[in-house]
């Protein structure tokens, strides 16, 4: 990501925090090709984050095994559907938006 913002390719990040904490990191880090979304359940953002990367070495996973694309899909879905019901338990809901952030399924991809 670093070599993309460098070069000024677009690239997005996502910060959970207070808006009052995540809107000035916001302001000093958001330029025309690097996009800042902020959301207030930190605790989701940093879980969301964290649990993608097991889905993601899954998802490799079966690469490395010359498993097919269905495979890997079907990974990458039951995946997904466990981030959230972790989330869910931990923080006591999971809003769906924290998904589709770049902490989420957008760093899938």
């Amino acid at each position: 990501v670093a070599n993309e913002i460098a070069r000024e390719d677009f690239a997005e990040a996502t910060i959970g925090g207070s808006s009052a904490y995540s809107g000035i990191l916001k302001q000093l880090f958001q330029t025309s090709y690097f996009r800042v979304n902020t959301v207030a359940n930190a605790k989701a953002v940093e879980l969301c984050g964290a649990l993608k990367n097991v889905v993601a070495l899954g998802a490799g996973f079966c690469d490395g095994l010359g498993y097919g694309n269905n495979t890997k899909a079907a990974v990458i879905r039951i995946g997904l559907i466990e981030m959230a019901r972790v989330i869910e338990l931990v923080t006591g809901s999971f809003p769906l938006e924290i998904l589709v952030e770049s902490c989420g399924v957008a760093d899938l991809i």
